[in-house]
């Protein structure tokens, strides 16, 4: 007689917010595939329906609270985690039906209230997981949170009271993670926290033993042995985002020179006026970092630098403004992004002095897009001729064409490689790519004939 297996229950997911969010939410579902569960693609056929919200700014709270009005509306059956947990009773208020709200990176918690809401059938059949977890992202690249938490203060910025400080991860258990997300097929590590320039400060650096070998809890060993788990037959890029410009990343850089960490570096500068800086509590040491930049140049001349600025903070003067733009026409910065300055309830800036009228901020915000699209276009027009390796993220098996990125591109915030001839490629390649044409943003080209 054939056993007739017990249907577990079904969970959806709703993750909001930045990658270390969606690293959160991979962590969650993992537990709970697990544990029996199963995924759910949509509302209506999911059991119990998680939201992982963001409260960065007040308008990501808004999107967060819209997206639990919708599951709500949409399932019934909600509960809520996230960067918002700590306003429970203004969720519990506006949501009285929501059937459990945690905090952020409380995995027990969440994975207790789903057990709670929709309970599993007993079954030694159900707990099937890979060994790599499971992954909200394409199975090419794969987000790596080696902590969490921040111990800066600046004042636009609420994370600390979110996430709490810096807490490091044992670099042996961040390198078996990345291990197993190569064996099951990752081609691209993005290394991310809330600055990871600090990673290991709060364990002082304290070495593990990691196939026989000590390595210490600090970015330049965690990049170096990252940088060598794929081998030569199987190169993996490691891309390292949210990283302060310590004295120590000077030593990164050799790394990138030699191959084995992609040439990239994601830096959150913010602003370069002094004033500016100071207001925002963060250093203000613009000039230097000017040198450093022509320093890493000169070590690896193929490094790009990307980084966000805020336009529109509060005291900000047209000079400081024009301070900006002078130094980033000197810093000739590869990928910007720019955010307009919004307030963040409970953000220390929001009782700062000379609040930036909103015309005003549109217009910087559309003069600094306007100079670092200038920029952007001049060094990618330079790239023409060249051949690059290109890593493929999407096949047009129809039209025979590809979309992927450069070392110089991160996924889904940076610019794109648009291929012809590319059909026989695969997803997760990392081919050579003659540049023909260049936009903006993005390049144009072809493989190279094998």
């Amino acid at each position: 007689m054939a056993t007739i297996l017990p249907s577990p229950p079904k969970i959806g997911m709703v993750s909001l917010g930045c990658p270390k969010n969606l690293v959160d939410s991979e962590r969650i579902l993992t537990k709970l595939r697990s544990d029996g569960y199963q995924m759910s693609p949509d509302y209506a056929g999911a059991d119990v329906v998680l939201v992982n919200t963001c409260g960065f700014l007040d308008s990501a709270k808004e999107e967060s609270l819209e997206a639990i009005g919708e599951a709500i509306a949409e399932n019934g059956r909600v509960i809520v985690t996230g960067c918002m947990g700590k306003e429970a009773a203004m969720i519990r208020a506006k949501f009285p039906n929501v059937l459990a709200v945690t905090g952020a990176h409380q995995y027990e918690e969440v994975v207790g209230a789903v057990h709670e809401a929709a309970p599993m059938p007993p079954s030694a059949f159900l707990n099937l997981v890979p060994d790599s977890g499971l992954k909200l992202t394409p199975r090419h690249y794969s987000y790596l949170k080696i902590s969490e938490g921040c111990n800066h203060r600046c004042s636009f910025c609420i994370i600390p009271s979110l996430r709490g400080d810096l807490v490091s991860r044992r670099p042996d258990a961040i390198l078996r993670e990345a291990e197993k997300l190569v064996a099951a097929g990752t081609r691209e590590l993005l290394v991310i926290s809330q600055d990871t320039s600090a990673y290991g400060i709060d364990i002082r650096h304290a070495p593990r033993e990691w196939h026989g070998r000590e390595v210490r809890a600090h970015m330049t060993d965690l990049a170096r042995e990252l940088g060598s788990l794929g081998g030569p037959d199987n190169p993996v890029w490691v891309r390292l985002h949210y990283v302060y410009p310590y004295p120590h990343v000077d030593h990164v850089v050799p790394l990138m020179a030699e191959g084995l960490v992609t040439p990239y570096l994601d830096i959150p500068f913010q602003h370069a006026a002094p004033s500016v800086l100071r207001a925002m509590r963060r250093p203000a040491n613009e000039a230097k970092v000017l040198e450093r930049i022509k320093g890493w140049r000169a070590v690896c001349p193929d490094i790009a630098i990307r980084s966000t600025f805020v336009v529109g903070f509060p005291g900000e003067t047209e000079a400081d403004f024009a301070y900006l733009m002078d130094w980033l026409e000197e810093a000739q910065l590869d990928r910007v992004g720019a955010f307009r300055f919004e307030p963040v309830e409970g953000a220390a800036a929001n009782d700062l002095p000379d609040p930036v009228p909103e015309e005003v901020k549109e217009e910087r915000y559309a003069r600094l897009m306007e100079l670092t699209a200038r920029i952007s276009a001049e060094k990618l027009a330079a790239k023409v001729g060249r051949t690059l390796d290109v890593i493929i993220d999407v096949v047009d098996e129809e039209s025979g064409g590809a979309t992927g990125r450069s070392q110089a591109d991160a996924p889904e915030i940076d610019g794109e490689v648009h291929l012809r001839d590319a059909g026989h490629l695969a997803q997760g390649d990392i081919v050579p790519v003659v540049i023909e044409d260049t936009d903006e943003h993005d390049l144009f080209g072809a493989p190279v004939a094998r």
